[in-house]
């Protein structure tokens, strides 16, 4: 661990001022269904738990979360609280300026949810095009290829992870006691050929909001993922702070 890392959520605001100068870190989630056994918050958690790991690792300033996200595709669902994607945006530019403003160099950003990534990149290009002012959206680089290494079960297709093994292998690890694998039970969907292509809700494809097989998932799985995520989260973050322009 970096000894620059800050966990923001417990620091006041001299130690803010003080780390002018280092990347701040935000892990932003979304609160929507996850299946029967995986909380709503499924995808903050995980956000969270890689977002630390790379504020560690390059001595940033990490933020407390955004738990909310774009998740309207999870709508129908009941308990998934979805923000439009001008609101995601518009929180995304209103951190990003408040980040510039106490001196951090850049912000990371740290997404768990797929609806999140068109308006946070979004963001980072407005942000980058009025004030100069850096955002990495770091978005589960390689998912697709540490899947295949490290769990038992396919996708429901390509890119598909929801409330799967893989989900429920990270949780696991992060915070076990929230996982209900007693009621944890794969449903694979016939996914359409437009599926990424045209707004398609997950009502339609699984009637358990399961895409997957979360049966297989366990802890020492999770903290597998969570170490090959994290080894190209921070190369990513590494490479991105070591290029900015000074400031």
């Amino acid at each position: 661990m970096s000894s620059t890392f800050r966990d923001g959520s417990t620091a006041p605001w001299p130690s803010a001022r003080d780390a002018a100068g280092t990347p701040a870190v935000l892990p932003w989630g979304a609160y929507e269904q996850h299946g029967a056994h995986l909380p709503l918050a499924t995808d903050t958690i995980m956000a969270c738990g890689l977002a630390r790991r790379v504020a560690e690792s390059i001595g940033g300033w990490l933020l407390p979360a955004v738990p909310y996200g774009e998740t309207s595709t999870n709508g129908k669902f009941p308990g998934t609280l979805s923000l439009a994607f001008d609101t995601v945006r518009s929180i995304a530019v209103d951190i990003a300026l408040g980040a510039a403003r106490t001196g951090f160099s850049c912000l990371v950003v740290v997404n768990g949810d797929y609806g999140n990534q068109a308006p946070l990149r979004a963001a980072a290009k407005h942000v980058n095009a009025t004030m100069g002012f850096k955002i990495l959206v770091v978005d589960y680089p390689g998912l697709a290829e540490i899947a295949i290494d490290v769990l038992d079960t396919p996708a429901a297709g390509p890119g598909i992870y929801h409330a799967d093994e893989l989900e429920t292998s990270m949780v696991l690890a992060l915070e076990p006691g929230s996982v209900e694998m007693g009621l944890a039970a794969a449903y694979y969907p016939d996914v359409p050929p437009t599926f990424g292509s045209t707004p398609i809700g997950f009502d339609e494809l699984s009637p358990s909001g399961v895409l997957g097989d979360p049966t297989a998932a366990t802890a020492a799985k999770g903290e597998r993922l969570l170490e090959l995520l994290t080894e190209r989260a921070v190369a990513l973050a590494t490479n991105f702070v070591g290029g900015l322009p000074a400031r």
